[in-house]
């Protein structure tokens, strides 16, 4: 900092003698400009806090006010108006749709408790609606339709051995021929190959549970995907349309496309993500994330029999319930570095026969 020079009289013989001005450390310079810094940061945070603030008010009143219709439809919905309760329970159930895009659409702004009750409201009107269903709809009664009909012997459920390409040769294959309308599964299984093609998941409830050093290959479009109880597998899925649920997961490779994550008691576990609204986690340590780096052949057929936008993608989006502090990182996830990201995958796919 330049000197500045004054001038004033000497006292006594009238001469002119400089003052000089007295400099300010550096220091103190920069402490004062980390003050202004700070001050205007706390100012920021301040207006955003508002800013987020009003769209949750917006949110509660709007969520709200559609709970509030869903559950005045469900209370007309009895048995003495028989007549009009299917329209009624199509009515609910589309308000319900409705509510969750809107809960998706404001995840980015509402807080973790937040959240989880706007969920637990969805999950309970779900119940509601199916209950009613169950009490109000007739029931459907079995008949036969002729008695000259002769019913055939029920056949055996098929079961399909896989060929595998000659470098997994060595490894067993599984393929769960008990598939129901709702549901299928792949469970209690060691060291194994499991494949299910688009005809057997598409549109349907998956559950993947006590698989142990496997890889699992989802070639289609499932409904929902739940993953418990895995150690040491990588599993890939093609496009879910709704939600994964991952629970008790460890040291796990994860690739798949969805409309929602939700991830529980989870370790050491990387993902390979493309989701839509967000991700999040719960009693987690160690997971990573990076976008979907994983395809098969008929993927882009997949995504829009699911409905999800392909080009809309919040893979490092993630919530974590155990950590609230507004602006510190999770400890207990983190985004896969560039250099150790997995480009390649094993073929596991089977060449389709002639």
């Amino acid at each position: 900092m330049s000197l500045a020079m004054e001038t004033s009289p000497s006292q006594g013989n009238g001469d002119v003698k400089p003052i000089e001005t007295v400099k300010i450390p550096d220091r103190l310079l920069k402490r004062d400009q980390a003050r202004l810094e700070e001050a205007e940061r706390r100012k920021d945070i301040k207006e955003c806090r508002s800013v987020t603030e009003e769209k949750s008010d917006f949110f509660s009143t709007t969520f709200n006010t559609e709970r509030a219709t869903i559950d005045e439809l469900l209370s007309i919905c009895t048995e003495a108006n028989r007549e009009n309760a299917p329209k009624i329970l199509e009515e609910a159930t589309v308000k319900t749709q409705q509510l969750q895009k809107f809960l998706n659409d404001s995840i980015m702004f509402l807080t973790p408790y937040e959240l989880r009750q706007a969920q637990a409201t969805l999950q309970a009107l779900l119940s509601s609606i199916s209950e009613k269903r169950d009490d109000v709809l007739p029931k459907k009664k079995f008949a036969f339709k002729s008695r000259n009909v002769k019913s055939k012997p029920a056949e055996p459920p098929s079961t399909s051995i896989t060929d595998l390409p000659k470098s997994a040769s060595n490894r067993d294959t599984v393929t769960d021929a008990a598939v129901t309308p709702v549901q299928c599964v792949f469970s209690n299984a060691d060291s194994q190959v499991l494949i299910k093609e688009a005809d057997e998941i598409q549109q349907r409830d998956v559950l993947l549970t006590h698989l142990t050093n496997c890889k699992v290959r989802l070639l289609g479009s499932p409904s929902t995907l739940h993953i418990k109880h895995v150690r040491d597998c990588e599993i890939m899925s093609g496009p879910v349309s709704s939600s994964v649920f991952v629970d008790q997961c460890t040291d796990s490779t994860l690739a798949f496309p969805c409309q929602q994550l939700r991830t529980h008691n989870t370790k050491d576990t990387q993902i390979y993500l493309h989701v839509t609204s967000r991700a999040i986690i719960e009693d987690c340590q160690g997971v990573s994330f990076a976008p979907l780096s994983w395809t098969y052949s008929n993927m882009d057929a997949d995504f829009a029999l699911s409905g999800l936008d392909k080009n809309r993608n919040n893979w490092d989006q993630v919530d974590d319930f155990n950590w609230l502090a507004f602006d510190t990182p999770s400890p207990n996830w983190t985004v896969i570095p560039v250099s150790d990201r997995k480009t390649s995958w094993d073929d596991l796919v089977p060449a389709s026969s002639e």
